[in-house]
């Protein structure tokens, strides 16, 4: 296949994460999707690659893009920090893990869409429930769930976010 889509939302109050993504070949859409999110930047979108650590590239490489307008350096530093270690980390943990497969891990890359509330405060919060959700996202989109079935069968599920 050559694009994986995945999206979790986890956590609760001004540090909720909601993580859309795309795994994919670099060769694929998905390839094109990364280097453009790299090359063609804005005034407050401002895309990054993962890092564990610097110097430490999650693989596959994994670009972040705001889903947002970043506003400040309180916003920035949470993005190019615990927002930026906990995707890396669970990249590279879904690799450890399997979900995906190692020998994909350099012909693959992921384009990450990540959510930063300007009122968010507590890194802690901001990490852990981006890890989860970055977890949580790139699993559904190896395992191409959920079925449409499922999707169906749960069509009348309220959003929690919306009026009706």
């Amino acid at each position: 296949m050559s694009m994986f889509i995945g999206e979790s939302l986890i956590g609760e109050g001004n540090e909720i994460a909601h993580i859309d993504l795309l795994i994919g070949d670099k060769t694929g859409p998905v390839g094109t999707a990364f280097a453009n999110a790299l090359a063609n930047q804005s005034n407050g979108h401002t895309s990054l690659l993962a890092v564990v650590t610097p110097n430490l590239l999650a693989k596959p490489a994994t670009v972040m893009i705001t889903k947002v307008t970043i506003k400040g350096m309180k916003q920035a530093v949470q993005m190019f920090g615990p927002a930026q270690a906990a995707v890396a980390r669970a990249v590279v943990d879904s690799v450890a893990e399997n979900v995906i497969p190692a020998d994909q891990a350099e012909n693959l890359v992921i384009v990450c869409g990540v959510f930063i509330h300007p009122a968010a405060s507590d890194d802690t919060k901001i990490y852990d429930y981006n890890y989860a959700a970055t977890k949580a996202a790139i699993k559904s989109a190896m395992a191409g769930t959920p079925k449409i079935a499922d999707i169906v069968a749960r069509k009348d599920e309220k959003h929690p976010y919306s009026p009706k």
